[in-house]
């Protein structure tokens, strides 16, 4: 049965749903009953084909592992080949594709790649042309998660936000044997960076060489970023991405050389210096340092929601819990803010075949229906929120899972965008370039010390990202855009609640 989110939320209540959900056939506790195949009006290729899918896996490929099965089953003619790479791959795997015209029909972006790249450079394709009933398909979503400028430019949509970006990729995952053993409880509010750095010392001390107290997978260099921002922000350093650097969107000004920085980067070098970072992590990407926490090879890692059912399904009786991010100061805890939009972003490839193209639609479609969100989350969990929250409602889950989004929830909000506030800054996004080195990849050589500066590098780096805006703007004008660096200044922005349509107004 087809239900539409808008008739959904009309005839159901919180009281009502799982009466609603039983009476219309859905049976969330089971997997293997959540996902049903249903025609979505694309035009299907009759004759055989092969349909080729390329995401950073984890969580989500269980979910597609799962959903391809039936969909293969329920057409015959079209065989799938699912890929579930680590993103240092993907980073090779795409644009090396793209550039020999064999690119996956559909593709997670490069995290260095900008969207606004990815069209100029003629990689993905319009999914306007592709979605049946497109335009309703994107009214069933919620407000914000399709933004021109963000999603999409002149009107065009590249860019399906699979699921929720309200989520951190750094916040605490541990062992617990480990962490009683050296006298922490994580479960009595966030960890302070120093009792972070201690504890990791004390798992080592206890460890004898047999395990260590933290890990993170050091060779997937986004993670450097990661760990960073999240002290950084948590902390104060308030900023919001714009390409592929931070903007602090109260004063327009790059945050690199807020003190914050420094003192979050030093937390990872004092781990370095004490011997408690597993050895080989240099050599890891995120994967394989997560798989290595089960095995009890370190008692603690900073990471995301998605290792959560991942060990419960893998490593049954690995006996862990989750945490806050640590915080540099233990009385200070600014929420992370996160743009209008989704997480995940998928693509069409824009040279992808035709019959190919109506493939990728159909499915595209599935997962913007309550039923697709529905076993989206019923299959993922808190890995990668579903975007539609009654589908996060009564969707069965862990009790690990429902904590995580618990506490996102309450160190997470909305910030502003300047696309929001002026659509032309599209133009702006369109002309940015990624700046090389970026922050990931600075914080990775101070870690390593081929970089010694570390003032010197932040320094660099804000002046690096400042010119590239100022150079990013100045040609959107020349095109006949009206922006300029105002558009990225709000002065009104609190980053403990969400930036409303309120506070926008405001600023006229």
């Amino acid at each position: 049965m087809k239900i539409s989110r808008r008739k959904f939320l009309q005839m159901t209540s919180a009281g009502s749903l799982g009466m609603f959900l039983a009476a219309n056939g859905f049976r969330l506790a089971a997997q293997d009953d959540a996902i049903q195949i249903i025609p979505s009006g694309a035009e299907l290729p009759t004759a055989d084909a092969t349909f080729r899918w390329v995401d950073s896996g984890d969580q989500k490929a269980v979910f597609w592992n799962a959903f391809f099965e039936k969909y293969q089953e329920a057409h015959p003619n079209i065989h799938v080949q699912y890929d579930a790479l680590p993103w240092n791959e993907i980073a090779q795997v795409v644009p090396l594709g793209v550039r020999n015209g064999t690119a996956h029909d559909v593709f997670q972006r490069p995290l260095a790649v900008t969207l606004a790249q990815a069209v100029s450079e003629g990689w993905v394709a319009a999914l306007d042309d592709y979605i049946p009933n497109f335009a309703e398909w994107k009214a069933n979503f919620p407000p914000g998660v399709f933004v021109e400028g963000i999603t999409g430019f002149d009107g065009k949509t590249y860019s399906f936000p699979a699921t929720s970006n309200k989520r951190t990729s750094t916040h605490l995952l541990y062992n617990v044997e480990y962490m009683q053993e050296a006298g922490f409880d994580p479960t009595s509010g966030p960890m302070s960076a120093d009792e972070f750095v201690e504890v990791a010392r004390k798992i080592t001390e206890n460890g004898a060489g047999r395990y260590f107290g933290f890990i993170v997978g050091g060779n997937q260099v986004n993670r450097w970023g990661d760990i960073v921002l999240g002290f950084a922000r948590m902390a104060g350093a308030v900023c919001m991405p714009v390409g592929n650097f931070y903007v602090d969107m109260r004063t327009g000004e790059m945050p690199y050389t807020d003190p914050l920085f420094a003192e979050a980067i030093n937390v990872l070098l004092r781990l370095r210096d004490d011997g408690s970072v597993f050895p080989g992590s240099l050599s890891m990407n995120a994967p394989e340092a997560r798989a290595r926490m089960p095995q009890g090879a370190a008692g603690m890692i900073l990471q995301g929601p998605w290792n959560i059912p991942i060990w419960l399904r893998e490593n049954p009786d690995f006996n862990f819990d989750i945490g806050s991010q640590p915080l540099l100061d233990p009385d200070t805890l600014i929420p992370l803010t996160v743009a209008p939009g989704g997480d995940n972003e998928i693509h069409i490839y824009a040279d992808a075949p035709e019959e190919n193209k109506q493939i990728a639609g159909d499915i595209f479609h599935y997962l913007g229906t309550l039923e697709g969100q529905i076993a989206w989350a019923t299959y993922v969990g808190a890995a990668d929120p579903a975007i539609f929250a009654e589908a996060i409602e009564v969707a069965d889950m862990h009790e690990l899972e429902r904590k995580a989004l618990l506490m996102f929830n309450e160190q997470i909000r909305v910030g502003p965008s300047p696309i929001v506030r002026n659509q032309q800054t599209a133009d702006v996004a369109l002309e940015l370039r990624a700046v090389t080195p970026s922050l990931p990849e600075i914080i990775q050589g101070i870690y390593t010390e081929q970089i010694t500066d570390i003032a010197g590098a932040l320094q660099d780096l804000s002046d690096r990202c400042n010119a590239e805006l100022d150079r990013a703007i100045a040609a959107a004008q020349e095109k006949g855009a009206e922006v300029s660096r105002d558009d990225y200044v709000f002065p009104n922005w609190d980053p403990t609640a969400d930036y409303s349509e309120e506070n926008y107004a405001d600023l006229t």
